[in-house]
């Protein structure tokens, strides 16, 4: 989580690291949080199969990732990212992946549903976390493409 608001803090993102009993899913954080489901940026991970790296896909909290039109967006076949090359390369565990603040760089790749909203919320590091920001802030933060991969 120290990374995460370091990284909240070299962004320029200044909305405050909130706790929750749970944020888990989407749905928990929604309701922890009490905002619509959508106003969740999930962070699904999944392994490059060509270059080994992972990849990132910030979704609304809503919408599922559409795996061809994944592999598509990221130009190459995608597969499953286990816990380890999860944790190695962005540094956090499944279900507490933030967008920014990874141990490595990270391709990233952001659902245009997100921008329908003035504030979304995103894992800041663990289960237990999440931070304010715009879709924008969170796009430039992350380095990410705005793409079409969702079912």
């Amino acid at each position: 989580m120290k990374r995460v608001a370091a990284a909240l803090e070299a962004a320029g993102i200044t909305g405050e690291i909130r706790e929750t009993a749970l944020a888990r899913t989407a749905a928990d954080a929604a309701a922890a949080i009490g905002c619509t489901v959508d106003q969740i940026a999930k962070s699904i991970i999944f392994r490059g199969e060509t270059s080994g790296r992972a990849i990132l896909f910030l979704t609304a909290g809503g919408n599922q990732v559409d795996p061809s039109k994944a592999a598509a967006v990221a130009g190459e076949p995608l597969g499953k990212a286990d816990a380890t090359l999860v944790r190695e390369q962005t540094g956090f565990a499944i279900g507490g992946v933030a967008p920014l603040g990874h141990l490595t760089p990270i391709r990233a790749f952001l659902d245009p549903r997100l921008a329908e909203f003035d504030t979304i919320w995103a894992a800041a590091g663990t289960p237990h976390h999440v931070f304010p920001a715009t879709a924008e802030q969170l796009r430039q933060a992350a380095e990410a493409e705005v793409a079409d991969f969702t079912a």
